[in-house]
């Protein structure tokens, strides 16, 4: 099948030009193509904007084990509604994702029911060390420095130290310092109202755990990416850091603070949990100036009715890869960054730092996972139109301008006219170990 993408405005790798983009099967054969080029499918992309495809780096889609919360097949139609082709995904499902069987399982679930491209990150605990060493269908290990679901949290600094040390695969961490989140908790008596959930979980917890994992992946030369940066403390600290460490903000970061808990209450708890509006500022700042390489979602669903319990029995996490782009490309729109930025902190970042082949760019060679967007449709978010499966976004009600409007995985159309191709299948993401 080979589609000729005419007329679009596309953003190339290092410039945005207007040119035609020739597909064939699932590789992009031309960034300059003539009119003229033979094409089984031809799309009129005037006044639109193509970008490569987006690749969340972090996402909880659930499956095995929580699958009333959300699962594969409704996450990945999210994904493709919301222009994303790729994803990674993190390792606390049920069971955690610490065996090579484990991750096996995973992969084979994935090639059944995925819309969009799929990678599985391999899960550190205190003691599977021999896994982290062997396991190779993976982008890397991540590690919970700080509290976690079963086996996965590992807090010791000997563990740590033999991970950094003996493995070497990528790193990535959720950093919230275990002792002083567990103090903070006493202090308040495990907190009553939702916004002691940011004092429970504060900017102390957060600078602790990313200095000490940072030192760790320092001193052992290993490559390590702080995930959901939240403070401004950790964007200043991370200016002055090697080319080793890479980093990364969330959506709820930077559109979130503790003012919003009065409206939206525990449907924005979070960990790290939400924190001031100095600390948007300062994350946005960090995205703009390129301390922070990434923009990741997150996207960690729990149903309505368990986000409405009171706290501290309100669980922690957000849906958001439906809408990310949108959020973003709104921005674009308000002037506070440019399509070309949101095109690498969206996929030539992530694709870069965890090694993905053929993917993140539009370029010759390239998969051709890619979205068309329009900058000029402006839609209102609302629960009853979420495809993910637990049916709701903190951001209902808003009005975003500019949205995804087609989606392509590997070639195929996955998402046009508002509406998800089931029958498309992602395939397996391979990584650049040469890198």
């Amino acid at each position: 099948m080979r589609t000729l993408i005419r007329n679009a405005t596309v953003v190339l790798p290092d410039a945005v030009e207007h040119v035609n983009i020739l597909l064939d099967g699932p590789r992009i054969a031309s960034v300059d193509a003539p009119d003229s080029s033979r094409a089984d499918a031809v799309v009129d992309a005037s006044g639109l904007h193509l970008l490569p495809g987006l690749i969340d780096d972090q996402v909880h889609f659930r499956e095995p084990g929580l699958t009333h919360k959300e699962d594969l097949h409704h996450a990945t139609r999210a994904c493709a509604k919301g222009g994303v082709t790729s994803f990674l995904e993190m390792p606390n499902t049920k069971p955690t994702t610490t065996s090579l069987r484990a991750l096996d399982e995973k992969l084979a679930l994935a090639a059944s029911h995925c819309h969009v491209n799929y990678g599985f990150y391999i899960g550190a605990t205190p003691d599977n060390l021999d896994v982290l060493q062997t396991a190779t269908r993976t982008p890397g290990i991540k590690i919970f420095i700080g509290s976690s679901t079963g086996d996965l949290l590992v807090d010791s600094q000997q563990a740590l130290e033999r991970i950094f040390a003996e493995t070497t695969l990528p790193i990535c961490a959720h950093c919230e310092d275990e002792t002083t989140v567990k103090a903070n908790a006493a202090r308040l008596n495990g907190g009553h109202q939702v916004a002691d959930h940011s004092l429970i979980r504060d900017h102390k917890a957060a600078i602790i755990a990313t200095r000490r994992a940072v030192d760790l992946a320092e001193r052992h030369k290993h490559r390590f990416h702080v995930l959901h940066v939240s403070t401004a403390d950790e964007v200043e600290f991370l200016r002055g850091t090697s080319d080793l460490i890479t980093a990364e903000a969330c959506p709820h970061h930077l559109f979130f603070n503790i003012s919003d808990y009065v409206r939206l209450g525990t449907l924005i708890q979070m960990n790290p949990s939400i924190k001031t509006a100095a600390d948007n500022d300062a994350v946005w700042r960090g995205l703009l100036d390129g301390t922070l390489e990434v923009v990741a979602t997150d996207h960690a669903p729990h149903t309505l009715e368990e986000k409405r319990q009171p706290y501290p029995k309100s669980p922690s996490g957000l849906p958001a890869v439906e809408n990310y782009l949108a959020l973003l490309l709104n921005e674009v729109n308000q002037g506070r960054c440019t399509i070309s930025q949101v095109a690498s902190w969206t996929s030539a970042a992530p694709a870069r730092i965890w090694n993905l082949k053929s993917k993140g760019q539009i370029r010759e060679g390239f998969d051709a996972d890619l979205v068309l967007v329009d900058l000029n449709k402006s839609e209102i978010i609302l629960n009853e139109h979420q495809l993910t499966k637990c049916g709701w976004s903190p951001w209902h009600g808003e009005t975003l301008t500019g949205w995804p409007v087609r989606t392509w995985v590997m070639g195929q159309t996955v998402f046009a006219e508002g509406k998800v191709i089931d029958e498309v299948r992602g395939t397996e993401i391979l990584f650049d170990r040469l890198k």
